[in-house]
């Protein structure tokens, strides 16, 4: 079955405490989504990521590689966290981003694998 990578997108500045009663909020609504997915057999993994800023860059030229630290793109907006999902078609995809959408409360983005 093919596989859809739905990302999750926030402003670089967002950062969550899980102590917050909308954070709190935030994880059961996902929590419920990730049941979901369990459930109809579309899971097949997933995972939040900490801040771009954590994020380091390795490259390769002529066979040398270089690091530094930061986030490749310089963007207003990075990628939070990700599901894995198996899905019939893009259509079936597209349906579990608009659930992902809703319980992120932001913005997803669909892609589909290679392969």
């Amino acid at each position: 079955m093919p596989q859809y990578l739905i990302s999750v997108w926030h402003d670089d500045t967002f950062e969550v405490d899980f102590t917050t009663p909308d954070a709190q909020r935030l994880a059961a609504q996902v929590g419920a989504f990730n049941e979901a997915l369990m459930e109809a057999g579309a899971w097949v993994f997933a995972a939040g990521l900490h801040p771009a800023a954590s994020a380091t860059v390795v490259r390769s030229s002529g066979g040398d590689v270089s690091m530094t630290d930061g986030p490749y793109a310089e963007t207003k907006e990075q990628m939070g966290g990700f599901w894995m999902i198996e899905a019939v078609d893009l259509d079936a995809a597209l349906e579990w981003a608009g659930r992902a959408a809703v319980a992120c409360e932001g913005p997803v983005e669909v892609r589909p694998a290679q392969g």
